[in-house]
């Protein structure tokens, strides 16, 4: 049931002709100007920082950012609203399948999603799962589909055999204290928070755990027709994105402050400077092909692709070589390296530590910073919506 519920919410994404802040225009071919497309997330910071420190501009490129919402984000690029930007891997391959003409071009940075279990609880393996109630930001989004992929590999049938609830992702682990749920499935920096409040263990971490450590969460993704028209483009483009990762990875303080003081997303410095620390932004090309493929392998095992879908087809056709992207012109990538502006492990535990401390009552900021890394529509955890006291639990099947 809820694998058909997630085929459904992406069929019906696949309709919405709107989204951006832009309407859709004709390619014009050989040209210095790039859309790229942004939603206001963490982890976007490298699209923040290609366009802050002149990475496009060095690549000979016009760059406009557009501002796009999560409902009508995947229709958007396809329908050329923007040309290009980095995004999920897993996010994308079912609309692809579907016939969704977009392509991935390089990896941007590896993975922020995780399984954990109430401490509370006797789950200590992901087997022990089966039967059990997990609450998610929302059926579909990142975190819903990182757990499906888990469960299928594992022999779980994740329609038949987990309950799934529906939670604002602020209130992941007021769910888990209130006993309404044995498990959640969540993204950085919640992830961590809960670690260090006590209230969770890890089951299944894409950060840790092989093969998930070694892929790529989210990679450059481009407009098809756009990428057919503009090969030389994409390519500038992407290496301008490419090189946001490497200055983002150097200097992630730095990073996370830019993003928050530019208004590029609602959230304070150190909650941002701890979900970009644990985040690796390692540019590659071999791998983020790799991690296509095996993403595709897994969610087909998982129910989230058609049986009869070839996943080594569909990864071939997902992913697209640029001339002058590859590991070797990587390797050659030089950035600054600002004074300060890195996290060392002892001190990004300090400064999980101290959010906790401070954020010791009700806050509408709170869980609107939360939710928006894992907004997608339909989900009742809207960024937009009122807020939610902690009293008050949005819960559904």
């Amino acid at each position: 049931m809820t694998s058909k519920l997630f085929l459904v919410a992406i069929s019906l994404s696949l309709l919405v002709v709107a989204g951006c802040n832009k309407k859709s225009g004709s390619t014009v071919q050989n040209s210095n100007k790039v859309r790229v497309g942004y939603i206001g997330l963490t982890c976007e910071a490298p699209i923040y920082a290609a366009y802050e420190k002149g990475f496009f501009k060095e690549e000979g490129l016009e760059p406009e950012l557009v501002k796009c919402s999560w409902s009508t984000y995947k229709d958007a690029l396809a329908l050329g609203s923007y040309d290009i930007t980095h995004h999920l891997v897993m996010y994308f391959l079912k609309p692809i399948e579907q016939g969704l003409d977009v392509r991935f071009l390089a990896g941007i940075h590896r993975g922020c999603l995780r399984v954990q279990a109430g401490v509370k609880t006797n789950i200590h393996t992901i087997e022990d799962l089966k039967g059990k109630r997990i609450g998610v930001p929302g059926m579909g989004t990142p975190p819903f589909v990182f757990a499906n992929r888990v469960f299928g590999v594992h022999g779980i049938d994740a329609g038949k055999d987990i309950t799934w609830k529906v939670y604002p992702a602020g209130e992941l682990g007021l769910a888990i204290d209130k006993g309404e749920v044995d498990a959640v499935a969540n993204a950085e920096p919640i992830g961590s928070l809960l670690i260090a409040e006590g209230k969770v263990r890890n089951i299944a971490d894409q950060i840790m755990d092989a093969p998930y450590k070694d892929e790529y969460c989210c990679e450059v993704i481009a407009n098809g027709k756009w990428v057919d028209a503009n090969p030389d483009t994409a390519a500038r483009a992407t290496r301008a994105l490419l090189k946001g990762a490497k200055w983002v990875e150097t200097n992630p303080r730095a990073a996370a402050v830019m993003a928050v003081e530019k208004k590029y997303l609602a959230s304070t410095p150190e909650l941002n400077t701890v979900a970009l620390a644990r985040l690796r932004y390692v540019p590659s090309v071999q791998l983020a092909e790799e991690s296509v493929h095996t993403a595709g392998r897994e969610m087909k095992v998982a129910k989230m692709l058609l049986p009869e879908t070839d996943t080594e087809a569909l990864a071939k056709r997902a992913f697209m070589h640029l001339p002058g992207v590859t590991d070797e012109w990587i390797k050659t990538i030089e950035v600054e390296k600002i004074a300060g502006a890195q996290v060392s492990p002892d001190e990004d535990i300090r400064l999980i530590a101290a959010l906790i401390q401070k954020d010791s009552g009700d806050s509408c900021c709170r869980r609107k910073m939360f939710d928006q890394p894992d907004q997608d529509a339909p989900n009742l955890a809207d960024p937009d919506a009122p807020c939610v006291g902690k009293n008050v639990m949005a819960a559904g099947d």
